[in-house]
């Protein structure tokens, strides 16, 4: 009985996350509600939070530093790629497991690569357990960019980089769409970052936020004179 209450309890906090974060914040693609309602956020966070801020409109903090984004900027992100059923994933920066879980529900193949192993193994034991089983996952610094593979649909980066580079942009199929968070704190901008040919991207802003930066992402090197 217990179980069930909490079970009930966990949906609840799911469906008021989705109408008065997610939803208000623009997030209309139905596709990208559903999995975000099908996908136990409870299940990726810290087991500190797992009953108190699981689904709060906050960044939850994780080890070395990191965090989860927010719910509204998880759907965000997820919607403004237009994920595809059929598209090859790639996610820089593995972090809890959730998001990766949210890209493997909309596409056909994940790739994510995050730099430390411990985070990798949690997100294994945490898609396992919930069936997920169209991601590979890597230990990798990736920060400066990505070329061990390319024709990626989509590429998800989920922390800022200080400055823009293009280390992703050759990594994209044609049509391809990058998603990436871009700046110093207090405002960052959120950009889409389409291949429309084989020697173009089109660059779109999609608006302001501030989370922590990739680990090793390149920076703006300040000189003293």
């Amino acid at each position: 009985m217990s179980e069930q209450a909490d079970s009930a309890d966990f949906e609840r906090a799911r469906h008021n996350m989705i109408e008065q974060q997610i939803r208000p914040w623009d997030v209309l693609d139905q596709r990208v509600l559903d999995v975000l309602m099908q996908t136990p956020r409870e299940d990726f966070v810290p087991t500190q939070y797992r009953s108190t801020l699981a689904f709060s409109d906050i960044s939850l903090p994780l080890e070395h530093g990191q965090v989860m984004m927010p719910p509204r900027l998880e759907g965000r992100l997820l919607q403004s790629l237009a994920i595809q059923p059929g598209d090859r994933i790639l996610e820089i920066g593995t972090g809890s497991g959730y998001l990766t879980a949210c890209l493997a529900r909309l596409g056909r193949q994940v790739l994510s690569v995050d730099l430390h192993p411990d985070f990798k193994y949690a997100a294994e034991r945490k898609l396992e357990q919930h069936g997920i089983t169209n991601v590979e996952l890597r230990t990798e610094d990736a920060a400066a960019g990505w070329d061990a593979e390319q024709g990626f649909d989509v590429i998800a980066v989920t922390g800022s980089l200080p400055l823009l580079h293009r280390g992703f942009h050759d990594a994209l199929a044609v049509g391809g769409r990058l998603f990436v968070i871009v700046g110093e704190p207090p405002v960052m901008e959120a950009m889409l970052i389409t291949r429309v040919a084989a020697d173009q991207w089109a660059s779109e802003s999609l608006f302001d936020t501030s989370i922590p930066p990739l680990e090793n992402a390149p920076r703006i090197e300040n000189f003293d004179f």
